[in-house]
């Protein structure tokens, strides 16, 4: 796979069927020391990923053939954890949730400032960065996590399940409070969300998918009634 050029800027790979949408957020984050391609559907923008490496995805929801949201379930089907920013017309709560359970790592409701935008994607581009990752690891359950990495290890066979990076976000912060409850105000604030208590509820249901053997009897990320969410978790 062709690897990024010019690191010092961040590549992002924006997809959007509407010619006029697509042309103005690229041109607007070149303008903001990004390096952008695009691509008019989900089938181009999967070929791209083939060839070339990016930092993040802008995606729009509302494409013929392949949503944005089943281009995004796709890709992460595919073990590919690449940050996605989904962009929607959809300004319904269900909508956006439904978005974050496919697993986007960030939306934004058109139409939109461009300014906001670029804020959202220096978001996720900084919870993404390794040197900013704390360097320790924790036992859960059968897994190993370690926290410079976005991937939970089974220690008894070496498989290994990607996490997004929101979903490794929150590891880390609940890891950093281990065996005490955290508010999911608290999480959304250690995460950089600011899309309210649904949000962590949901991408602790994604982690609990992948983590526990019984997720109705969850016994590592456990519900602290009128306190938050716990991990129960052996440091390293």
């Amino acid at each position: 796979m062709t690897k990024n050029y010019l690191k010092s800027k961040a590549h992002i790979l924006v997809v959007d069927d509407d010619t006029r949408i697509r042309d103005l957020v690229s041109r607007y984050l070149n303008e903001h020391n990004f390096i952008t391609l695009t691509a008019g559907n989900a089938k181009e923008a999967y070929n791209l990923l083939q060839i070339f490496e990016f930092d993040a995805l802008v995606v729009d929801i509302m494409m013929p053939n392949e949503t944005g949201i089943e281009f995004t379930k796709r890709i992460r089907n595919k073990s590919l954890d690449t940050p996605i920013l989904l962009l929607t017309a959809l300004g319904e709560v269900e909508d956006r949730i439904s978005g974050l359970e496919s697993g986007a790592d960030d939306y934004l409701i058109k139409p939109f400032e461009p300014k906001e935008l670029v804020l959202r994607l220096k978001s996720i581009l900084r919870r993404t960065k390794k040197e900013q990752k704390i360097r320790s690891g924790y036992i859960i359950g059968k897994w190993f996590f370690d926290p410079n990495f976005d991937e939970l290890k089974d220690n008894n066979n070496n498989k290994e399940i990607r996490l997004t990076s929101v979903e490794a976000t929150l590891l880390r912060a609940l890891a950093n409070s281990s065996g005490s409850p955290v508010s999911r105000d608290d999480l959304a604030l250690r995460c950089d969300l600011d899309a309210g208590e649904r949000t962590i509820d949901v991408q602790v249901t994604r982690l609990r998918r992948k983590i526990e053997e019984n997720t109705k009897m969850p016994k590592y990320i456990q519900t602290v009634r009128g306190k938050g969410y716990m991990l129960r978790a052996e440091k390293v």
